[in-house]
């Protein structure tokens, strides 16, 4: 018996929402079984050359040239780059993660996830780049354990699901801030040469005259004392975590 119109429409709008559901890698297999060639090793090498030379560093010609095999190869395990890339970033996620129990207090166990975090972008700065990447699928399995861990650490300050996404969102942009600002500004010190008593690089002396000219006097005062911003992670934290906690009423 031939199809009838309804049951070609009903197939042909199955096929339309299969289509129109993200091609996640994790979902795929991850390809063939070579002794010397798995997604696993794929991934670990492409890590180790972000660590080592930065994310620019990272292509699959490349990182089939670290593993010893013509780049084809790479394709039997991973389909594009984007796939290494959002592979990359769940890989070494679980380094967030904290082992066994959550502390009891607030605080402490959203503290501590803030710092790992911080922690694990300072190991792996190819992550600041990757974070601005709309194209990657970065909910990936780990990133949701993590997601996960943060929100049952600020579960005992409020019933009410909207906030505690909010909470987590708020430490996490601090943190985030932070890091980003602090891992620009390691590699701008890099490239200019610039010394540890001039992070910003305001000795030189045209901004020593313009400081000096009295248009930025609040600058001029910092400046002579030798004090530069964006040094004290913890001490922003505890500002952050002050406010939420007179928000909520929890001690």
């Amino acid at each position: 018996m031939s199809e009838t119109r309804d049951e070609r429409a009903s197939q042909q709008a199955e096929s339309g929402a299969k289509s129109a559901v993200p091609d996640l890698v994790w979902a795929r297999p991850s390809g063939g079984r070579r002794p010397k060639l798995s997604r696993e090793a794929i991934v670990e090498a492409a890590i180790k050359l972000g660590d080592s030379e930065g994310l620019e560093a990272v292509s699959i010609r490349r990182v089939a040239g670290e593993l010893g095999v013509r780049a084809m190869s790479l394709y039997t395990h991973i389909e594009r780059k984007e796939d290494l890339l959002a592979l990359m970033v769940d890989e070494v996620i679980p380094e967030i993660l904290v082992r066994g129990e959550l502390p009891a207090d607030w605080r402490e166990a959203i503290s501590l996830i803030a710092r790992k975090e911080r922690d694990y972008i300072l190991r792996h700065p190819w992550i600041v780049e990757l974070s601005s990447q709309a194209n990657l699928p970065h909910l990936g399995p780990n990133a949701l354990r993590h997601v996960e861990q943060s929100l049952a650490a600020v579960s005992g300050l409020t019933d009410d699901p909207q906030a505690r996404v909010e909470i987590v969102a708020a430490v996490d942009h601090y943190m985030l801030g932070f890091v980003v600002r602090e891992v620009t500004h390691r590699q701008r010190k890099q490239l200019a040469g610039l010394g540890e008593d001039d992070p910003d690089g305001l000795a030189h002396p045209y901004f020593r005259d313009l400081i000096a000219s009295g248009e930025f006097p609040h600058l001029r005062d910092v400046f002579s004392r030798g004090i530069y911003g964006g040094q004290h992670f913890e001490q922003g934290l505890t500002w952050l975590l002050d406010g939420i906690e007179r928000q909520y009423g929890v001690g």
